[in-house]
């Protein structure tokens, strides 16, 4: 089998094992001429960056039930779509996501391009997340490239070269194999491989549909591809969050601004996240320290000491208070939940 000739096998093996998936028309369905909702494409795919399959499915259902069209969404209220995308992370991609559904919705008439270029000039949408909406939503020959599909190119080919400097080489031979026709069904195909059997680790490569094609399964070595550049230790950082309640039994908390990391979400006021030992407290109150939790994010780990203070008076008028009735610790995101729940375990509060 050439490496031309791979999109049959392929096609073929994913009509019959194509994974079920909330945003995704089946292969018999769109094959009855049903066609996927880009809107649904578009959800799924800015989701799914930096995040499994397994934790976007509870949150792709709860957004399109809470806003089922692209202009649901572009009305929604900032805040509310924040606290729905809460614990997701990557938090940048909620407030882009806002911000391309109104330029859909002012620009677009509320529908989506079609075509690649256009579908990149959209905030928050790459080359990635471009062609795949090209490819799924409206079935344009575009090559989409992810981790699983790297992976699945990397052992076709043997590729020699250790990711990340491996990704344009990875892309210009992924391109060669992109059929013209079911070009929609071939990305999610490609990506269904990788996930369910040319998996990282232990590759299933009897059941694989490409088994004659791969060079690595060849000379019996696919789980060392992909080759990857060692990555550097993540350095750990230091940070103090404060927990309060009034009086009246309100919550303080604080908006994030709306760069940098959390950006645009609400959380407990506290320190820049580097230095280690305690440094003043936000504002006056009785404060009791009650120990660390622990988060890491992309780029580094987080320690954050946890302090709490009930029947605070006055706290500054730019802090945001939040009665029982209108805070749900779940709108908030998971480093600052870990600092709430450890903050209700210690109190029983």
């Amino acid at each position: 089998m050439k490496h031309s000739d791979i999109a049959a096998p392929l096609l073929t093996w994913y009509d019959a094992h194509a994974r079920v998936l909330p945003w995704r028309v089946s292969p018999a369905e769109r094959a009855a001429g049903v066609m996927p909702d880009p809107y649904r494409v578009w959800m799924s795919e800015i989701m799914l960056q930096q995040t499994t399959v397994a934790a976007v499915k509870s949150y792709f259902e709860r957004f399109t039930a809470l806003w089922p069209c692209v202009t649901d969404l572009a009305n929604a209220e900032d805040d509310e779509v924040m606290g729905e995308w809460a614990g997701l992370g990557y938090y940048a991609r909620a407030r882009n996501l806002l911000k391309c559904a109104r330029v859909i919705r002012d620009s677009y008439d509320g529908h989506f391009p079609q075509t690649r270029a256009e579908l990149q000039s959209l905030p928050g949408i790459g080359p990635y997340t471009s062609a795949a909406i090209a490819s799924i939503a409206f079935n344009q020959p575009e090559t989409v490239v992810d981790g699983n599909v790297e992976r699945v190119v990397s052992r076709l080919f043997r590729v020699e070269t250790p990711l990340p400097a491996a990704k344009p080489e990875l892309t210009k031979l992924a391109e060669t194999l992109t059929p013209q026709d079911r070009a929609g069904d071939y990305a999610q195909a490609m990506m269904d491989l990788g996930a369910t059997i040319c998996t990282p680790k232990s590759p299933d490569c009897a059941p694989c549909p490409l088994t004659d094609s791969c060079a690595a399964q060849a000379v019996g070595d696919a789980a060392r591809f992909p080759l990857k550049t060692p990555k550097k230790p993540k350095p750990t950082r230091h940070g103090h969050a404060y927990v309060a309640r009034t009086t009246r039994g309100e919550w303080v908390l604080e908006k994030r601004p709306d760069k940098g990391l959390l950006g645009g979400m609400l959380g407990w006021p506290g320190t820049h996240w580097a230095q280690e030992h305690a440094t003043e407290a936000p504002f006056n109150a009785e404060w009791d320290e009650l120990g660390d939790v622990r988060h890491t994010f992309t780029h580094f780990h987080l320690v954050l000491t946890v302090h709490v203070a009930e029947g605070v008076t006055n706290p500054p008028d730019h802090y945001t208070l939040r009665g029982e009735n209108a805070f749900r610790p779940s709108d908030l995101p998971t480093v600052m939940r870990k600092a709430f729940d450890l903050a209700h375990a210690k109190l029983e509060i």
